[in-house]
């Protein structure tokens, strides 16, 4: 299989059969998913996480169905596994997502680039990379997941909503104040 060969017919692939072809799945998602787990809990259980969440692929091969795109499928599964690992685990706060979020967050506007964050000026970026993890740590959880469904799994808003079980605009405040949150944190470092 090549590079151009698209998740879902990797997928069909798999399911009739060619091992190969999860192999090239399992290659190119392995990364992304991994961080995705890695950034909202410890090690130790984002790495059982991961593996059974490869295992409901590997389980899904018979009854797997091309209805949206892999990425929306492997994150759906994703999210379901992570949100059983809170509920097992009650250290989640699953029923105020969005409890820091205020009706001034509404219009969201681009932020300038100050001064010191030109590139003649950015001499202590592993700093700045150590603030924006501790940023994302502290978003509640339900924007910490939009924002790295977004970011490590690259999915779309659409795609967001539909591996979280919620509408598209619920997924794009969700996204957008995670954002915010983030911008006006590294700005007022």
């Amino acid at each position: 299989m090549d590079d151009s060969t698209t998740d879902e017919h990797l997928m069909r692939h798999y399911c009739a059969g060619d091992a190969n072809a999860f192999d090239t799945l399992y290659l190119r998602h392995k990364g992304p998913l991994y961080r995705y787990l890695r950034r909202q809990l410890k090690a130790g259980y984002a790495d059982e996480l991961f593996q059974d969440i490869w295992l409901k692929i590997v389980k899904a091969r018979s009854t797997y169905r091309v209805s949206a795109k892999f990425t929306t499928f492997l994150y759906t599964v994703a999210h379901r596994r992570l949100i059983d690992h809170y509920r097992r685990n009650s250290k989640a706060n699953l029923l105020s997502y969005d409890e820091n979020a205020s009706s001034e967050d509404d219009n969201v506007a681009p932020l300038p680039c100050r001064e010191s964050e030109q590139p003649v000026h950015v001499v202590d970026r592993p700093r700045q990379v150590s603030r924006f993890f501790e940023l994302i740590e502290s978003l509640p959880a339900a924007q910490r997941e939009a924002f790295l469904l977004q970011e490590e799994g690259g999915l779309t808003v659409e795609q967001i909503a539909a591996a979280t079980g919620v509408n598209s605009d619920t997924a794009k405040s969700r996204l957008r104040y995670a954002v915010n949150t983030l911008r006006h944190g590294l700005q007022t470092e």
